[in-house]
């Protein structure tokens, strides 16, 4: 148990100094939440530049409405041994024309499979967006971030996807409001779940 441990921290300090895209990135910043005893993993797409500057992660109203979504407080979100959060890039990517850039491929391809790894208690996963959605599931997912959504039961309750919580998605959610009253009270239900003292 120690050497895991030491290894995990070990790890846990090269990723958090991690520069490899600092020719893309003006600033790295890597942002990530993990603990080897985390129940749930949040796998988004990059830190925004509001987190990218405070370094906690969906601390934006992102991360506001993801809480809502969760039925979880500040408290439970930020408490590392509980909750993971891990994106698919840990730096703020920078501004594209629509929005922020897609999150560089560096870091899944370096440090998403070894901190998983170290993440042996994930009992439900929350893929949010397209580039979570294609990693963890593979050719299971659908064409677009709709179709795979509206197809959550095909991964519950061991997984969910989830729409980005973004206030640019408003359109989205007025567009599909069976996602709050269908599948936001069912996510709810499973978080409370694997948070009962119960779920070991």
């Amino acid at each position: 148990m120690h050497d895991q441990t030491s290894n995990f921290v070990e790890l846990l300090e090269q990723v958090r100094g991690c520069t490899l895209c600092a020719s893309h990135i003006p600033s790295p910043n890597p942002v990530v939440q993990v603990h080897p005893e985390a129940k749930i993993l949040i796998a988004g797409q990059a830190p925004g530049l509001k987190v990218q500057e405070s370094g906690i992660p969906f601390n934006d109203a992102s991360g506001d409405r993801l809480r809502q979504w969760m039925g979880v407080s500040n408290e439970i979100f930020y408490d590392p041994q509980t909750i993971a959060i891990l994106p698919m890039g840990f730096c703020y990517p920078g501004r594209g024309r629509s929005g922020d850039l897609p999150p560089r491929p560096e870091c899944a391809e370096t440090w998403r499979g070894l901190l998983l790894k170290q993440l042996p208690n994930i009992q439900l996963s929350l893929l949010i967006g397209q580039y979570a959605q294609r990693w963890h599931l593979g050719e299971n997912h659908s064409q677009t971030v709709t179709e795979t959504v509206k197809a959550w039961q095909n991964y519950a309750p061991e997984i969910f996807p989830l729409p980005h919580p973004s206030p640019r998605n408003n359109r989205w959610l007025k567009q599909n409001p069976w996602f709050a009253q269908i599948l936001v009270p069912r996510l709810q239900q499973q978080i409370k779940a694997v948070l009962s003292p119960s779920s070991g």
